[in-house]
């Protein structure tokens, strides 16, 4: 499994319309092969910042399939006028997992 991570840096005052953004693009890359799971997270400490992580089941599951897609391109278009500067994008593979106490 291959983690997306990506700091999303929001051009500020449009951290509301982002967030609205975000919910119909989540659709598009659910929808994608290979596609695993994601998380996108507000910092506390600078609210025009955004985490985002992908779950892929392979590294080219999202830079080859999805980044190659006519769905991306949708993507873009919703999201990418929201960033200054565009984000770098990295990829992570697991090596250590501990699991939090139940609740």
């Amino acid at each position: 499994m291959a983690t997306e991570h990506a700091l999303l840096a929001v051009r500020p005052g449009m951290e509301g319309e982002f967030e609205v953004a975000f919910g119909k693009a989540k659709s598009i890359i659910s929808s994608m092969t290979g596609f695993q799971g994601l998380t996108l997270s507000r910092s506390l400490e600078s609210p025009s910042t955004y985490l985002l992580l992908v779950e892929w089941r392979t590294l080219e599951d999202h830079t080859e399939g999805f980044r190659g897609s006519s769905e991306y391109q949708e993507w873009r278009g919703l999201l990418h006028h929201f960033y200054s500067p565009f984000p770098t994008v990295e990829h992570y593979e697991q090596i250590v997992a501990v699991p939090g106490l139940p609740t």
